[in-house]
Parts: C-alpha cells; sequence; structure tokens
C-alpha cells in the first residue's frame, strides 16, 4: 500500500529526516510516536504528499508522486489521501453534511453520490442528527468525527492523522481512538497515526518510535 524509501529532509542545516524507510499494508494501524522536534510531523506531511522530501521516494498504490505534476499531484492526494489533524479545519459556514460533501465535489464525484456516501458516513459515525450543524454548533468530538467523516469520503487509499486526539477531552478522546479501529474493521482502512497519546500509540498494529530524524524502535501490538 506504502512504501518510503530513504527520505530526507532538510531545513536550511536543519536535517529534520535522516533517511526513512517504511513500509505499510493494505489494512495496517501504524502509530508514530517521540518527542517534539524528532520529525514525526514532517515525515507525515512529505508521506501525505503535502510536503517534498530531498531525497528518497513514496510510492502509494504503485504510484510514486514525484511524477505528477502540481495538478496531478492534487487530484492523486484528494482520491488517495485522507486527512485528520488535531484542529479539524472545518468550513466554519457549511453545516456537517456540506462539510464531509466538498472533497467530493471537488473530485467532481456526482452531486447524488457524493450525498449519499456522506449520509452512510455520519450515519457510520453517529451524526444522522448533526448534519444541519455548522462547526460552531458541534462538541469537540462531534466536530473531529466529521472532520474524519470529511476524509473518509473519497474512500482514500490512507488516512493520515496528526494528534487528531489532542484537544479532546478524555471520553471522547477514548471515543476517537476507538473509531480509528472500527474503521480499520468496516472499510479496511490504511491508518497512520502521529501522537503523544501512548494509549493510542498502543493500540495500533505496530508502533513506531522516532528519534532525531530516524525510526529507532517498532513495536508490535501483543
Amino acid at each position: 500500500m506504502i512504501r518510503a524509501e530513504k527520505i530526507s529532509k532538510s531545513y536550511g542545516q536543519l536535517q529534520v529526516l535522516k533517511g526513512i524507510d517504511l513500509k505499510v499494508s493494505k489494512g495496517e494501524v501504524i502509530s508514530i510516536v517521540g518527542a517534539s522536534g524528532a520529525g514525526k510531523t514532517t515525515f507525515l506531511q512529505i508521506l501525505g504528499t503535502l510536503s517534498k522530501s530531498d531525497s528518497g521516494r513514496v510510492i502509494i498504490n504503485e504510484t510514486d508522486y514525484r511524477s505528477l505534476n502540481d495538478k496531478q499531484l492534487a487530484r492523486f492526494r484528494n482520491k488517495n489521501i485522507g486527512f485528520v489533524f488535531q484542529f479539524h479545519h472545518l468550513l466554519p459556514e457549511f453545516n456537517a453534511f456540506e462539510n464531509v460533501c466538498m472533497p467530493a465535489y471537488i473530485a467532481k464525484m456526482p452531486a447524488e453520490k457524493a450525498e449519499e456516501k456522506a449520509r452512510e458516513i455520519l450515519g457510520f459515525l453517529n451524526l444522522n442528527d448533526r448534519m444541519d450543524h455548522k462547526p460552531k454548533e458541534l462538541s469537540g468530538g462531534e466536530q473531529q468525527r466529521v472532520a474524519v467523516a470529511r476524509a473518509l469520503i473519497n474512500e482514500p487509499a490512507v488516512l493520515l492523522a496528526d494528534e487528531p486526539s489532542g484537544n479532546l477531552d478524555s471520553k471522547n478522546k477514548n471515543e476517537l481512538h476507538s473509531l480509528f479501529f472500527d474503521l480499520r474493521e468496516k472499510f479496511n482502512q490504511t491508518i497512520i497515526i502521529v501522537t503523544h497519546d501512548l494509549d493510542l500509540a498502543k493500540m495500533a498494529d505496530r508502533c513506531l518510535t522516532m528519534h532525531d530524524g530516524k525510526i529507532v524502535d517498532e513495536k508490535l501490538k501483543t
């Protein structure tokens, strides 16, 4: 599903990533942990095509995205990668249903199909009665579930999550953590999560520890 080979990245004289290799299988849930500054978010952004490595390559679904021009890359990202961030980034002027439909409209999915899929996903996430609400009318946990639904609308090859539960209380955090594994069970979704939450990290199939721009440890779920 995903293959990263010898990924390196520097900002000026600071080398943030130092030749990282990673393979991720379809339906696998991977967590990445490490101290601030270890390079976790930079690596996730490169996996998600939001940033380019200085060297190495990332292959997603047999596509090396370095071969794509900007327009092709934007289309590839829209259709193959779903993002969930610590801050949900919902559009405040649109309700939950409209926010979820937006990536599908951008991908030129027929409106009827997009709206049917949005209802299905929102229903799966127990948001049937919140679809007409704008973000400010939703709780933090509901907002993040809407963000997850939006990330899933185009049936992405991989879901990338960067500190997804960082702003949630304990109850909503636990619900979100369970949700990731429900998604794997229902959709065989491949998920990579950067987190400081060790409880979430330990739930993953593999927990990778980054330090000083390298993966220095890997633990399998027991």
